[in-house]
C-alpha cells in the first residue's frame, strides 16, 4: 500500500539535519513537533481507516463460517430426514461458501498485516513526538547556554580589541615622548654650541679702540693718568 511507504519516510526522518539547516534551532524545533504532530494526526486517520478495513475483513470471513456451519447443519437434517438430494444441494452450497471463505481468509491475513503495520507506525510515532516533547526544554535550556556563551565570546573579542587598542595607544604615546626628547635634546644642543661659546668668550676679552681712547681722554681731564709702568 502507497500509505505505508508514505509513513515509513515520516518515520525515518532526520530531526538533527532539519535542526542544522535552519538559523534559529529553538523556532524549527518546536514547527518540527507541530509537523510530527500533524503527521501523527493523519497517520491515526490512516490507521483507524486501515483497522476498519481489517474488522470488515474479518466480519467477511466470520460470515462466512457462519453460512458453511448453517449449510453443514441443514446437511445434517436433510439426511436425518430422510432427504438426501435437499442434502446434497446443502453440501453443495456449503462448498461454494468453503471456497469463497479461502479467499475471505487471504485477504483477511492482508489486511491484518496492514493493520499492524499502521498501528505500529502509529504507536512508534507518537512514542518518539512524547520523547522529544520530554527533550524539547533540555535542548532549548542548552541552546540559551550556547547563545549565552557566544555573547561572552563577543565581549571576549571586544575586551581583547580593547587591550589591542590600549597598548597601540601606549605605544604612539611612547613614540611621541621619544620624539620630544630628541627634539629637546637637540634644542639643549643648539643653545650650548661650541662656535657661539668661543665666538661670546672672545668677544668678552678684546676691547673696542674707541672706547680706550676715550677712557685715557676722560682720565687725562681728571688728572688721574698713571703710568702703566714702573721706571726701571
Amino acid at each position: 500500500m502507497g500509505i505505508l511507504s508514505r509513513f515509513k519516510d515520516i518515520m525515518s526522518a532526520n530531526i538533527n539535519a532539519l535542526l542544522d539547516k535552519v538559523e534559529d534551532p529553538e523556532k524549527m524545533i518546536d514547527q518540527c513537533l507541530r509537523n510530527m504532530n500533524n503527521d501523527l494526526a493523519k497517520v491515526k486517520q490512516e490507521t483507524a481507516s486501515v483497522m476498519a478495513q481489517e474488522k470488515a475483513c474479518k466480519r467477511q470471513v466470520d460470515d462466512c463460517q457462519a453460512d458453511i456451519d448453517k449449510m453443514q447443519s441443514f446437511a445434517v437434517k436433510a439426511l436425518t430426514a430422510g432427504n438426501e438430494e435437499d442434502a446434497k444441494r446443502f453440501l453443495a452450497e456449503k462448498a461454494k461458501f468453503s471456497a469463497k471463505l479461502a479467499d475471505l481468509q487471504a485477504n483477511y491475513a492482508i489486511a491484518h498485516e496492514n493493520s499492524q503495520k499502521m498501528r505500529d507506525m502509529h504507536d512508534k510515532l507518537s512514542s518518539d513526538i512524547k520523547e522529544l516533547e520530554a527533550r524539547k526544554e533540555t535542548i532549548k535550556g542548552k541552546l540559551a547556554v550556547a547563545k549565552a556563551q557566544e555573547k561572552i565570546n563577543q565581549m571576549t573579542s571586544s575586551v581583547t580589541s580593547a587591550n589591542n587598542s590600549i597598548s597601540s595607544f601606549e605605544r604612539y604615546e611612547a613614540l611621541a615622548n621619544k620624539k620630544l626628547d630628541k627634539a629637546q635634546a637637540v634644542a639643549e644642543l643648539n643653545a650650548s654650541n661650541p662656535t657661539n661659546s668661543i665666538k661670546d668668550l672672545t668677544a668678552k676679552y678684546v676691547n673696542d679702540p674707541n672706547v680706550d681712547a676715550e677712557l685715557e681722554a676722560l682720565k687725562a681731564s681728571l688728572g688721574m693718568n698713571i703710568p702703566t709702568e714702573l721706571p726701571q
